[in-house]
């Protein structure tokens, strides 16, 4: 059990864009390149709120049919307070086709209050006026005008959302880009392991911003050995 980040740390983590932890990532070699992260299709609603923050808890809907042995929201409730803030609630929509929404004003308030920053689902949001009001952040495949039959399927257990398995606990960020988990074990050395690929993108960046500039200066900055983990400083 990893111990969970201070509040220092995740605003560390927190000030660092998804692109920027996807390429810091990486540094550590520890995920194919093409995992990690939430598919193009899950929509950040609100990018004027910035990046979001917390740890996963999960659940699974169905909002097209009446559900006759659904779970109680009540235990979902309970299920959110085992998980420390800042928490995130992740839904899978069950649904072949997404008819509903979980999530609106009402929903989003109660959210709020027990702890979460926002919710990351492969369903629909609505209310978003509303919503954006309150500052709770919506990231969607879709968004409706209805909450149809929605209903919990299950809760607290793996699932996916826009090709990413989340589990409970897992760190997840979101940002106008899209929604990516932070490996736990990693997460302290983010922010230095992002520096280190930040300084040499600078350096490219302002060679190419340079009047000095020729194809010959470009090649051998861009061939310079890139940053490697451990870092040597």
């Amino acid at each position: 059990m990893h111990r969970q980040l201070d509040q220092r740390e995740l605003e560390a983590i927190r000030g660092l864009s998804t692109c920027a932890i996807s390429n810091a990532i990486e540094l550590f070699n520890i995920l194919p390149r093409n995992e990690g992260f939430m598919l193009p299709g899950i929509e950040c609603r609100f990018p004027e709120l910035g990046t979001m923050i917390g740890y996963a808890v999960t659940a699974v809907i169905s909002t097209d049919q009446p559900g006759n042995k659904g779970v109680e929201i009540i235990d979902f409730w309970n299920e959110i307070l085992k998980i420390p803030e800042p928490r995130v609630v992740a839904i899978h929509d069950s649904d072949i086709q997404v008819v509903g929404s979980f999530w609106g004003d009402v929903r989003s308030n109660i959210h709020r209050r027990l702890g979460c920053v926002g919710a990351v689902t492969d369903g629909a949001v609505r209310d978003l006026d509303e919503v954006r009001r309150i500052g709770f952040h919506f990231f969607s495949r879709y968004v409706a005008v209805s909450h149809a039959y929605n209903h919990l399927v299950d809760i607290g257990i793996p699932i996916e959302v826009g090709g990413l398995t989340v589990k409970p606990g897992d760190l997840i960020v979101g940002d106008k880009h899209g929604v990516i988990s932070v490996p736990l074990d990693l997460a302290r050395d983010l922010p230095k392991a992002a520096r280190l690929i930040e300084e040499r993108e600078r350096t490219i960046i302002d060679y190419c911003r340079s009047p000095d500039f020729t194809l010959e200066g470009l090649i051998e900055r861009y061939r310079a050995p890139r940053p490697r983990w451990p870092a040597s400083r």
